[in-house]
């Protein structure tokens, strides 16, 4: 799968500047980086919820995308219709909520979850379809550790069962090596490292890269 090179600019200031990629389908890309390097933005560029420089999309026609935004939305219907708006049947809506542990919360208002049960259900909602890439940008950051223990496992299940190539941004360097196959570290809106990700984490070729990792810990 290639993505284009492209470019984001704000009030005259050069937010991102990525060349051009090509990502294996089936691959899991951690992108990771300090706040502001770019990732939500390079993210959303490449869902489509937000222009480039140059306008258009920077992935290939004909390529299906999946998004869960890091603000994780909910309609004010119950939160097992949420998850049945992207279509599919309930015996899946079930089986996912059954696996996220929100089955007891399918008829409750989803306008009224906690963050956590809204993230878990927009991740259900995500995965009744199934796509060419799908972008999960923090998917697990408003959940507790064992929402995230279910959340991670259904998302590698998910990757295996549907062959998309997944693009992952997280500020959790444990959870890029737990799930991820390559990283891409982005610093200033420009990627610094890309690599297998036991190579990224702990044999990085920036010394920029190396004070980032050992601040925050992997």
């Amino acid at each position: 799968m290639k993505i284009s090179s492209f470019t984001k600019t704000y009030d005259g200031r050069r937010v991102l500047n990525l060349p051009e990629l090509e990502l294996r389908q089936g691959g899991i890309y951690a992108v990771i980086g300090a706040n502001g390097s770019g990732k939500s933005t390079m993210a959303r560029i490449l869902a489509g919820a937000l222009s480039s420089d140059g306008g258009g999309s920077p992935l290939e026609k004909g390529i299906s995308v999946g998004y869960m935004p890091q603000k994780s939305y909910a309609f004010r219907m119950t939160a097992e219709k949420n998850i049945l708006l992207r279509g599919g049947d309930e015996k899946r809506a079930r089986e996912l909520m059954q696996r996220l542990n929100i089955q007891s919360l399918a008829k409750n208002r989803a306008d009224r979850l906690s963050g956590g049960e809204t993230a878990r259900m927009a991740l259900a909602r995500l995965m009744m379809g199934s796509y060419d890439l799908v972008i999960l940008d923090e998917p697990t950051a408003a959940m507790d550790m064992e929402s995230t223990a279910l959340s991670e496992e259904l998302i590698k299940d998910y990757c295996k069962e549907t062959g998309c190539t997944l693009l992952l941004v997280t500020h959790s360097l444990r959870q890029a090596r737990r799930l991820g196959d390559e990283a891409i570290f982005l610093h200033g809106g420009e990627i610094w490292e890309q690599g297998p990700v036991e190579k990224v984490l702990f044999s990085p070729e920036r010394e920029e890269t190396a004070k980032f990792l050992d601040f925050y810990g992997v």
